[in-house]
């Protein structure tokens, strides 16, 4: 069994890397209860005061399709070191803003950043340490994320009426300086395998498609989904989706080939990360404000009991690094069958102290399901075009997560009362539903009648590439 010893150089790509990730997820979760005290102090409206955090991740989820591909093409680690640069001057902006405009604004910068950090990070890491070793050097770097984001909503809670809500961006800028130090120190990589040029076409399309998707599971259940704005930006969408298509198909170096979707493995893992991606923001909003709604827990009681939870979910990305690629689709549907138990469970647990006991399964099997996705869709991909597979998962997984603030978004007021807890159980059921149907959907595809496309798998992942069309010599003759 392989031991985590990597070089001096790779060592700085992974803190780099965790400090990202760190900084990243915390940014994601940490506004939430701050959003009043940020509207006192900018004297913004309430309807309004949601930009602050949608604006971070629009920014974040249209942005990282494009930037994972440009990571391979002009360096990773070249760009990572600019994504934290960027990350910690638009957190110093965010800090000093006077307005709200000028937060959203910086805001929108930040997430641009983190639109570069997360799916370049993943790349340099794949690129950088060998085949035994990635997979846990990526379950590291994602249970620091996981530690922010379990914790993200309380600590930006403390830090406000400590400090101030800017506290959380102070926060960014010395931890964001940091890692781009370290990451200068670590080896640079870069897909050889051809030409260094930038589909320019792809690279618009690609980067307006999610953000029109973004925009539209973020604003949907405000405007209302059968409204006319509504459906203009869904037309929107599709045009820009089959646009993006043809644009790739005519491309002589694409921004994203389109035989990565042909990838079935890869392809499996991220449709299946997508639900578990949403299940895991479902529970991270419904768990701290059950426990200070119908569990009756202060804020901070509240937070001493969803430590367990959140040490489960952190401890699950370095094990969701253990696994190996050959069972990874397996050990996803188990992380999926399981955490639709627990969604269900939610529901019904008839005291606090089973509450929290299901919780805590919860935040291990969801925390492990979502590190697997990354890092398991990383061992199935050419390490060349590490970029461009990372930056797709993660554009699908982050809009899955905007789907899930989007139907979380009625439970959002803890003392909400007897209507608010039944839409707390109606969407945890629903989730739990859709949790179950991805389990079974991976079950079938793994032992349905026709699996001989699948027992090349095992060894087509150790080499890390599980997809025999980026292989000529597989390819067959017409």
């Amino acid at each position: 069994m392989h031991r985590l010893n990597p070089t001096r150089a790779a060592r700085w790509a992974l803190f780099a890397m965790s400090v990202g990730v760190f900084c990243i997820q915390l940014d994601a979760f940490a506004l939430n209860l701050a959003l009043p005290r940020i509207g006192q102090d900018l004297h913004a409206g309430e309807g309004d005061l949601q930009w602050a955090v949608s604006a971070y991740l629009l920014a974040t989820g249209s942005l990282m399709l494009g930037a994972g591909r440009l990571g391979d093409l002009f360096g990773r680690r070249r760009l990572l070191v600019v994504g934290l640069l960027v990350f910690g001057a638009a957190s110093l902006a965010c800090a000093v803003a006077t307005s709200l405009p000028m937060l959203v604004t910086a805001r929108v910068v930040q997430g641009a950043g983190a639109a570069l950090v997360m799916p370049v990070g993943l790349a340099l890491l794949t690129n950088t340490y060998p085949a035994g070793l990635r997979g846990r050097a990526t379950g590291w770097a994602l249970g620091v994320g996981g530690i922010a984001t379990a914790s993200g909503p309380f600590a930006g809670g403390m830090l406000t009426d400590a400090v101030s809500w800017r506290a959380v961006f102070w926060l960014n800028v010395p931890l964001a300086a940091l890692g781009a130090v370290c990451a200068s120190r670590a080896p640079e990589s870069r897909d050889t395998s051809g030409p260094r040029t930038v589909d320019r076409a792809g690279l618009l399309t690609g980067t307006a498609a999610p953000a029109a998707l973004a925009l539209l599971v973020d604003r949907g259940r405000r405007w209302g989904w059968l409204t006319d704005r509504t459906a203009v930006l869904l037309v929107l969408v599709v045009l820009l989706l089959v646009w993006f298509v043809r644009c790739e198909r005519r491309a002589a170096a694409p921004l994203v080939g389109l035989r990565l979707f042909r990838n079935g493995p890869y392809v499996a893992l991220t449709l299946a990360g997508a639900v578990a991606n949403t299940a895991t923001v479902m529970f991270l909003f419904v768990v701290p404000l059950s426990l200070q709604g119908p569990w009756h827990l202060s804020v901070a009681a509240a937070g001493i009991a969803f430590l367990a939870p959140a040490a489960a979910m952190a401890v699950a990305g370095p094990l969701a690094g253990r696994v190996a690629p050959r069972g990874a689709t397996a050990v996803m549907a188990a992380c999926l069958g399981i955490g639709a138990a627990v969604l269900a469970g939610l529901v019904w647990a008839p005291r606090l102290a089973v509450y929290l006991a299901v919780a805590t399964v919860g935040g291990a099997v969801l925390g492990m399901g979502n590190a697997l996705t990354l890092v398991a869709t990383q061992g199935v991909i050419r390490p060349e075009r590490a970029g461009e597979a990372s930056g797709v998962t993660k554009t699908v997984i982050t809009v899955a997560a905007g789907l899930g603030v989007g139907l979380t978004g009625s439970v959002a007021d803890p003392d909400g009362g007897a209507g608010a807890e039944s839409a707390t159980h109606t969407a945890l059921l629903a989730m739990a539903g859709g949790c179950l149907a991805a389990c079974l959907a991976l079950l079938l595809w793994l032992w349905g009648p026709d699996r001989s496309h699948r027992r090349s798998y095992p060894a087509a992942a150790r080499t890390g590439d599980a997809s025999p069309e980026h292989h000529p010599r597989r390819r067959t003759t017409r």
